[in-house]
């Protein structure tokens, strides 16, 4: 029994000197994630500051994109018009040639 109990508090003992262990290395990857964090948001702020002009443009070609995809529903919308009043107009026509065709 003595040797069971013995070995329960050497791993106690372990699990007391690897937790400040893991807790060491867990605070030491929050401090580079937190470093990592900051030189990402650096590198944005630079990337603005130093290309203000892409941004801009970047800006003026999603308004052009935004501008011609009205202008592509739109004309999407008038061709379905625009067949609907073709098969109206064929109907009539045949409808018309039907009826010169019995005049015959």
């Amino acid at each position: 029994m003595e040797g069971s109990n013995l070995n329960y508090v050497i791993m106690a003992v372990d699990e007391q000197v690897k937790l400040p262990e893991a807790t060491q290395r867990e605070a030491e990857l929050q401090r580079q994630i937190d470093g990592l964090q900051s030189h990402v948001t650096e590198l944005h702020k630079t990337r603005e500051e130093t290309n203000p002009e892409l941004s801009s443009e970047f800006q003026r070609l999603k308004e052009k994109l935004n501008e011609h995809s009205k202008q592509l529903e739109q004309s999407a919308e008038k061709l379905s018009q625009l067949k609907s009043e073709n098969l109206t107009l064929r109907d009539e026509n045949q409808a018309l040639n039907a009826v010169s065709n019995k005049k015959r």
